[in-house]
């Protein structure tokens, strides 16, 4: 139903798109190397269950991998749709982002898993003396929604040190799914973007990062995130490093990994790791290939890996809230899990497992269960997307994505072993 919707709306799009004039563009020069964006998260069931939302996401994910693939031979002149990654708004994180001079801020969802950035979701775009139309109509489906639009190239203002000239943006007139944002401030690699041009199907759009390195404004193509673990709906407790990491939240050296070769986990941010349980190193998950992605709410495996978990905790399905429920006295005895990564290895604690309880009755749980964050992602493994480390991993370390050297890093920081849910 939604993609007979969006190609109707596409379609309809593609008849009647409309430009202005454009306007001379103002050259904005900025020399720092590395500077922050602050953001915060917002906590927003509203109704569903997240291991649901994450398991849309996954197979979105794939999906969307796959088309890249099958296009890359360039083998078949049919346009394929042209995404399928899918937003997660259980858990977003949304930094205030200004487009154009002088600029408008716009509240956008950062995502790691796409790479589109754009606006108009909700407040209305508007143009300025830096704003030139491209004619360009521009789509993207995320499953949970899509927008549809057109391409603008605008400056583009994260921080007042963090300054983009000539971005390239879609600016929505038709969107859904995005209710509370005004759309998304996209950092995942380059070739994500391929397709959402109608009109060229096979090209791609730099991305925010993209420029921030080509106009000299960090000297490193790199993201450093960081945020703490979080117990309430909405908490400004995170933060986007471009050019370089933020030495002040680590408490390790990042430890680096470089992109997995597999198919499809090697079209995002994906590494290759095993999963093993407690002091006897009982084994979850066998050494395979999956992302590390900040628009999933949970830590997913693979189906045969979750049944291991399930197994090694003695947790059970809640049919509530989806999450794995445990009992006080198998909670009493439940270890870290342990993630290995090339040769590192990082602890994820008896408390990183848990949900944090005083979000429980957000997700339709009491305050008394206990909760966990593990879920399945829907498949076995051995299908090129075997786990995704998402938001409550990302609270315990610190990521780093490093597209200069096609990497992924991860370490140890003040929060890895608190005790807060």
């Amino acid at each position: 139903m939604m993609n007979k919707l969006f190609l109707t709306l596409l379609s309809s799009f593609l008849l009647c798109v409309l430009a202005a004039p454009p306007t001379p563009k103002t050259l904005v020069q900025v020399r720092d190397s590395r500077a922050t964006l602050p953001f915060v998260t917002r906590f927003n069931a509203s109704g569903s269950k997240i291991p649901e939302v994450d398991r849309a996401r996954a197979a979105g994910l794939r999906e969307h991998a796959l088309g890249i693939k099958s296009d890359s031979s360039k083998s078949t002149h049919g346009k394929r749709q042209s995404s399928f990654t899918v937003t997660n708004q259980v858990v977003s994180y949304v930094a205030s982002v200004g487009v154009g001079s002088p600029p408008s801020s716009f509240n956008l969802i950062i995502d790691t898993g796409s790479s589109n950035t754009w606006v108009g979701a909700d407040k209305q775009f508007q143009s300025t003396q830096t704003t030139e139309p491209t004619l360009e109509p521009m789509a993207v489906e995320y499953g949970s929604g899509f927008f549809v639009g057109q391409a603008f190239t605008d400056t583009v203002t994260l921080a007042p040190d963090l300054v983009i000239t000539g971005q390239k943006i879609g600016v929505a007139l038709l969107s859904e799914g995005f209710q509370g944002v005004d759309g998304i401030l996209g950092v995942g690699p380059t070739d994500l973007t391929e397709g959402t041009l109608v009109t060229d199907p096979f090209g791609t759009i730099p991305t925010v990062t993209d420029n921030l390195f080509s106009q000299g404004t960090i000297e490193e193509e790199v993201l450093g995130v960081f945020f703490a673990p979080t117990t309430t709906e909405e908490s400004a407790n995170g933060e986007m490093t471009f050019g370089g990491i933020d030495d002040s939240k680590i408490t390790q050296d990042v430890q680096f990994f470089p992109i997995t070769a597999t198919s499809t986990a090697s079209e995002f941010w994906g590494i290759d790791q095993s999963i093993t349980y407690g002091t006897e190193g009982t084994t979850i998950l066998s050494s395979t290939a999956g992302i590390v992605d900040t628009g999933t709410t949970l830590l997913l495996i693979a189906t045969d890996a979750f049944d291991a978990y399930t197994a090694a905790t003695g947790a059970a399905l809640d049919s509530t809230t989806g999450l794995l429920s445990i009992s006080p006295e198998n909670y009493a005895n439940l270890q870290s899990l342990f993630f290995h990564v090339g040769d590192s290895t990082f602890e994820f604690t008896k408390n990183a497992q848990t949900w944090p309880r005083a979000l429980n009755a957000a997700i339709g749980g009491t305050s008394s269960d206990i909760l966990l964050v593990v879920g399945d992602i829907g498949t076995n493994s051995g299908q090129g997307l075997d786990f995704i480390n998402g938001f409550t991993f990302l609270e315990r370390f610190y990521s780093v994505f490093d597209t200069t050297n096609k990497r992924v890093g991860l370490a140890t920081t003040a929060h890895t072993n608190d005790e807060v849910n």
